[in-house]
C-alpha cells in the first residue's frame, strides 16, 4: 500500500493503519513499541541507578549493582519490613482485646438471662379454702388477655402498613455501611532482589573488578568511550553482545568462551589460583543489543483504557 493509500479517508473500510493512527492520537488502547539499542542497559551499569558502576557488586543470580545503591535498598527494605511488622503486631493486639471484650459481653449476657429466668419463677403457698376464688380470677384474667390480643390483632394491619410505607433512608450516616479496616497479613522478613525476586543477603554480594581497556585513562575519559573493559584472561573487548561471567574468588570478569575453553578444564581461578566450583562462576546478566537474536525481550507495552466500538 502506498503512502497516499494509507492516508486515504474516502474508503468504506476502516483499515488497520487508520485504527493504529487513531489509537495513538486518542490515548485509548494498549500501545506496543519495539526498543532500540539506546533504550537498553549496558552490561556494566547498575540495575537500580542505571548508571555506570563505580564500586560494582554482583548477586548470585548475576545482576550487577552499585554497592552503595544496593546497600541503601536493603536498609530501606528492612525499615519497611519493620514498619509492616509493627502494624501487624498492633492489629494482632487489637484483635485480642476485641475478642476479650466479646467474650466478656457474652458472659454478661448469659448471667443476665439467668437472673431474669430466676426472677420470673414465683412460688406461692396454695390455700385450699380460696381455690375456687383463684379459679374465678384466673378465668377473668384469661378473658381479659383474649380481649387484649383481639385489639392488638385489629391494630396490627395498621402498624404493618405504616412500617411498609416507611422506607430506610440511605442518606442518614447511621444507616450507611461502615468501611471495615483492612486485615494486614504477616509480612515476610526476607529482603528480595529487585530484579530476580529471590532472597538477597549482604554477605552474598561479590565485588566485581573490571579490567579497563586503557589503564592510563581516568574515569571520565573511560566512560566517554563505548568499549571500556576487557576480559581479564583473553583480553577480548566486553560488551552487551559478548556473554560474560564473574569469578567469585577474584571478582574478575571473563568471557563465557574463556570459561568454557580454559577455566572449566581444571576449575582454577587464573587470577588467584583458587579452586572453583559451579557456584563460583556467576554468569553476568547483560542487556540486549537491539537485535532480536540477542535473546532479550525488546518490546515494551503500555496498557491504557480501551474504548469499545
Amino acid at each position: 500500500m502506498t503512502r497516499h493509500g494509507k492516508n486515504c479517508t474516502a474508503g468504506a473500510v476502516y483499515t488497520y493503519h487508520e485504527k493504529r493512527k487513531d489509537t495513538a492520537a486518542s490515548g485509548y488502547g494498549t500501545q506496543s513499541v519495539r526498543l532500540g539499542k539506546d533504550a537498553i542497559k549496558d552490561f556494566d551499569c547498575c540495575c537500580l541507578s542505571l548508571q555506570t558502576c563505580r564500586d560494582p557488586v554482583v548477586t548470585p543470580d548475576g545482576y550487577l549493582y552499585e554497592k552503595q545503591a544496593i546497600l541503601e535498598y536493603i536498609l530501606h527494605q528492612k525499615t519497611e519490613i519493620a514498619k509492616k511488622m509493627k502494624a501487624y503486631e498492633k492489629q494482632k493486639q487489637t484483635q485480642k482485646s476485641d475478642s476479650r471484650l466479646e467474650s466478656k459481653s457474652e458472659e454478661r449476657g448469659i448471667a443476665e438471662r439467668f437472673k431474669t429466668r430466676e426472677n420470673s419463677i414465683v412460688s406461692k403457698p396454695i390455700n385450699p379454702f380460696t381455690s375456687g376464688q383463684a379459679k374465678e380470677s384466673d378465668s377473668q384474667s384469661v378473658a381479659g388477655t383474649s380481649a387484649s390480643t383481639s385489639k392488638a390483632a385489629d391494630s396490627a394491619p395498621a402498624a404493618g402498613t405504616s412500617s411498609s410505607q416507611a422506607l430506610p433512608s440511605f442518606w442518614i450516616p447511621s444507616l450507611t455501611p461502615e468501611a471495615k479496616p483492612t486485615i494486614l497479613k504477616k509480612p515476610s522478613k526476607t529482603v528480595v532482589c529487585p530484579m530476580s525476586g529471590r532472597p538477597l543477603k549482604m554477605n552474598e554480594l561479590t565485588n566485581v573488578h573490571f579490567t579497563p581497556l586503557d589503564p592510563s585513562l581516568d574515569r571520565v575519559a573511560l566512560l566517554a568511550r563505548q568499549e571500556r573493559y576487557l576480559c581479564a584472561v583473553t583480553k577480548d573487548t566486553l560488551g552487551n553482545s559478548v556473554p560474560c561471567s564473574v569469578l567469585k574468588p577474584s571478582g574478575a570478569v571473563v568471557t563465557q568462551e574463556c570459561v568454557e575453553r580454559l577455566i572449566r578444564k581444571d576449575m582454577t581461578d587464573p587470577i588467584t589460583g583458587d579452586k572453583l566450583t559451579e557456584k563460583d562462576i556467576i554468569p553476568l546478566q547483560r542487556g540486549g543489543t537491539g537485535f532480536a537474536g540477542s535473546g532479550v525481550g525488546l518490546k515494551a507495552k503500555e496498557a491504557r483504557p480501551v474504548m469499545m466500538v
